[in-house]
């Protein structure tokens, strides 16, 4: 297909140049240091007749040490041809496409096995025209599993800022089996139930400064499906998420799961403001799924206008095939969540484990909570503590963290376990 625009500069590297980097010990942070490098050898479409700020086209594929710049004007827009997004393998911790089964429609901008590269620009837009996917989707008219805006696989040091990803056909960005990548988009597909960044079996991940509004989880972390994601074993693992703003009117703020059969970990999410939204945080599994989800802190939250604050889901999705394990149940432990406020929120948490895989060690400290419901918390088949939680929270949660349990808790802040130490506990009295 032909391309349209003078705006969009193409920059390509011959050096290997320095990765992000980041971390989960203290206090998150992430650091990144390539993403303003200046390429030695650069090109831009204009050079090859390009003409105008609007650039049609199907499915491409980036390479290493590359640099896709979008200025303020320029927009790539997906073709509303299917036959230009060509067909891939599943990917091997599913076992399927996620919709249908054999293989999905390749992403509009995809890469494999990618080092070094940055897409970023002057708040350009990538905008994948999902309306006719959507139309087609729900007339049961595809062969085959829609495809992504963004996918990026086993790939490292990859970079996304400052543009704008709209009308996804599907989920907007999805690195799957990668590692050191940053990313800080901004997602509008509220009239589509899409996610707007779903991590998926990848380590040392970081999402900051974003603002995303979706018709789906605004940031969900994945690690395979059932015995695909079992045999797979590839874990999401070490994801930072800082200063993430957004709305999404059928799903939740943050989500984990509910493929997660390779387990996830080290999740540290702060600063958050969810508002218009379903949900606020959300685990979510299922028997057959296995795996894990452990270690997680979520820190700092503000809701507005949210139905749900917590919730974690025990019977949730479908599965692959009929060969999946229904014995195979997943470790859900040391979820921590703290400092939270809300207005306008119905229920403050629907927390619901399996019978006999209790969730073990959910701890719940400083929520504040304006809840409308004369029932604010419902949970079974889990088991925790809190303190300094308004509403009063559930008969399984009420042990109190301090003095006796604080290390039964992920990643509370030291300085509270000091304060308590100090005072004997007497000042983290439940509500």
């Amino acid at each position: 297909m032909k391309g349209s625009f003078t705006l969009v500069d193409v920059l390509l590297v011959l050096a290997l140049l320095n990765e992000a980097t980041l971390t989960v010990k203290g206090r998150p942070h992430c650091k990144q240091t390539n993403s303003g490098v200046f390429r030695p050898h650069s090109v831009s479409i204009s050079e090859f007749g390009a003409v105008a700020g609007r650039w049609l086209t199907g499915s491409f594929v980036l390479i290493s040490h590359l640099t896709l710049r979008l200025d303020k004007d320029a927009t790539i827009l997906g073709s509303t041809n299917s036959d230009d997004w060509p067909l891939t393998d599943p990917l091997p911790s599913y076992g399927r496409g996620r919709e249908l089964p054999g293989g999905r429609h390749r992403s509009l901008l995809y890469g494999n096995n990618l080092t070094d590269v940055v897409i970023t620009g002057d708040n350009g837009t990538i905008d994948g025209q999902g309306t006719v996917w959507w139309n087609w989707f729900r007339n049961e008219t595809l062969d085959y599993t829609r495809p992504h805006l963004v996918e990026l696989m086993n790939s490292n040091g990859v970079f996304i800022s400052n543009l704008t990803f709209l009308n996804s056909p599907f989920w907007n960005i999805h690195p799957v089996y990668c590692r050191s990548n940053v990313l800080r988009p901004q997602i509008s597909s509220r009239d589509y139930l899409v996610n707007g960044a779903q991590f998926n079996s990848s380590n040392d991940v970081c999402i900051e400064d974003c603002y995303i509004s979706t018709g789906d989880d605004l940031i969900a972390i994945k690690s395979g499906w059932d015995e695909y994601g079992i045999s797979f074993a590839r874990p999401s693992t070490n994801i930072i998420i800082h200063r993430l703003v957004g709305e999404t009117r059928s799903s939740s703020g943050i989500a984990i799961g509910s493929e997660m059969s390779g387990g996830v970990s080290e999740v540290h999410a702060e600063d958050l403001q969810f508002f218009n939204s379903n949900a606020g945080i959300t685990i979510k599994t299922s028997p057959g799924r296995g795996g894990y989800v452990k270690n997680i802190f979520i820190s700092d939250v503000t809701l507005m206008d949210v139905n749900v604050a917590i919730r974690v889901i025990g019977q949730y999705g479908e599965h692959p095939d009929e060969f999946y394990d229904p014995n195979a149940l997943p470790l859900i432990e040391m979820i921590t969540i703290q400092d939270v406020t809300g207005e306008n929120v119905k229920v403050a948490g629907l927390m619901e484990g399996i019978k006999e895989d209790d969730f073990h060690n959910i701890c719940l400290f400083n929520l504040s909570l304006s809840v409308s419901s004369g029932s604010p918390w419902n949970c079974s088949y889990i088991q925790g503590y809190s303190d300094l939680v308004s509403p009063e929270t559930c008969q399984p949660l009420k042990e109190r963290i301090f003095p006796e349990h604080s290390s039964d808790c992920y990643h509370l802040s030291d300085h509270l376990r000091r304060m308590s130490s100090r005072n004997g506990g007497d000042q983290f009295l439940s509500w």
